[in-house]
């Protein structure tokens, strides 16, 4: 997701009232087999992420999980708290919302839906997408593919920056939407660029509300049902949730904080949806089944083809904060170092009161699964201050300086 806009002065004119029960319950203690276990501390740089980890509790985030692999070894930690009011420390088996990491997982089921002949990349939106409703989008009476969606490419408003839409959300924060619901904030808005993508993206995440539609309308089945037989069951992770589809469980989900007034107060918004379940976010994991994922993909290569890997590795050539754009994927961390060598493959996750990132740095043959409970979507110092705290893992995976 991207510029959720300033809540502090909505926050303070509206009283709003929970109509949806909460599905995120307090955080408890997790009887958890990464801990206290020299297996999962192999890595020669253990002591160094850890102590990362410790600096930037310090400095103001309020916890953190991270898992990192490669050839010399593994690397599980946790720092901070996943429970602040509770005082529940964070443990690497608190599962925290992946947030648009969800867009990487369900373009994956679309290269597999592909490779099956389901659907086709080259399709046009309008063979799924009703006339009526793309004429009420702008740019939606243009030749838009499948794949324009996937790469961000179609210049369509984007969703997560409408105004009104978090006015609905202030007003019911813990609210399950539908893709119809959502859809009707892009009605009649302006488009964010001009078609044009040859020469431009822009990420939206309307994109990938709009194929969670298509998923339904080429399958004939809940493109939930579809992202759990098509990746997550593959997997056999046993701590990943599609919400809301999926219920939460409780007591093991790390709380999610904002400094909401922008006063240097965080605050408990675990249970505010941005939208949740509607292919632009709503995964709910663990780092260790992050990491599942993007090891099945890169590494085992046991999700998809290598052409369909292939596919998805294609980059536009815009630069957008720090990253290029792929097929349901980033090329990322491309000015930490050696831009041949030190970049990464994956996605980012930022919502409202969480944030990760998981990538994979083919020329170093590593993974990072890294997960935050604070949302770094909107602008704030300890934004700032996790931007540093990624940056500094990364290079201490590169080696770079």
């Amino acid at each position: 997701m991207k510029n959720i806009m300033r809540f502090a002065l909505l926050g303070s004119m509206i009283l709003f009232t929970t109509c949806q029960k909460e599905d995120i319950t307090v955080a408890t203690k997790q009887a958890c087999s990464f801990e206290n276990n020299a297996a999962y501390k192999t890595h020669p740089k253990s002591a160094a992420f850890q102590a990362l980890m410790d600096k930037y509790v310090q400095k103001g985030l309020p916890g953190m999980n991270l898992l990192v692999k490669d050839e010399s070894g593994i690397f599980v930690g946790s720092s901070g708290m996943a429970d602040i009011q509770q005082g529940i420390p964070m443990q690497p088996c608190h599962i925290a919302k992946a947030a648009s990491i969800t867009k990487f997982y369900l373009g994956v089921a679309i290269m597999k839906l592909q490779e099956e002949g389901v659907l086709s990349l080259n399709d046009p939106l309008s063979k799924y997408i009703e006339k009526e409703k793309l004429d009420k989008i702008a740019n939606g009476d243009k030749a838009i593919t499948l794949r324009h969606l996937m790469n961000h490419t179609t210049g369509f408003y984007d969703v997560i920056s409408d105004n009104g839409f978090y006015l609905q959300v202030l007003n019911n924060p813990s609210k399950h939407w539908t893709g119809d619901e959502l859809l009707s904030f892009v009605y009649g808005k302006k488009a964010d660029t001009v078609f044009d993508p040859e020469h431009i993206a822009s990420y939206s995440n309307t994109n990938f509300l709009l194929l969670s539609i298509v998923i339904e309308k080429a399958t004939g089945k809940p493109h939930s049902q579809v992202l759990h037989e098509k990746v997550l069951d593959k997997l056999g992770v046993q701590s990943s949730y599609y919400h809301w589809h999926d219920a939460l469980p409780a007591n093991k989900i790390a709380q999610g904080y904002f400094d909401l007034y922008n006063n240097g107060t965080i605050v408990n918004l675990s249970n505010w949806n941005t939208g949740s379940g509607n292919g632009y976010g709503g995964l709910y994991a663990t780092v260790w089944d992050l990491n599942a994922f993007i090891e099945a993909l890169f590494v085992k290569k046991t999700l998809l083809s290598q052409a369909s890997i292939n596919e998805m590795l294609v980059f536009h050539p815009t630069t957008e904060n720090r990253k290029n754009l792929g097929v349901a994927c980033y090329r990322d961390f491309i000015d930490i170092g050696n831009p041949s060598k030190d970049y990464a493959w994956g996605h980012r996750g930022r919502d409202l009161a969480y944030t990760a990132d998981l990538d994979y740095f083919p020329e170093h043959k590593a993974t990072m699964a890294l997960m935050l409970n604070y949302g770094t979507d909107s602008e704030s110092p300890l934004k700032t201050l996790f931007v540093a705290f990624r940056d500094e893992v990364a290079k201490t995976i590169v080696g770079a300086k």
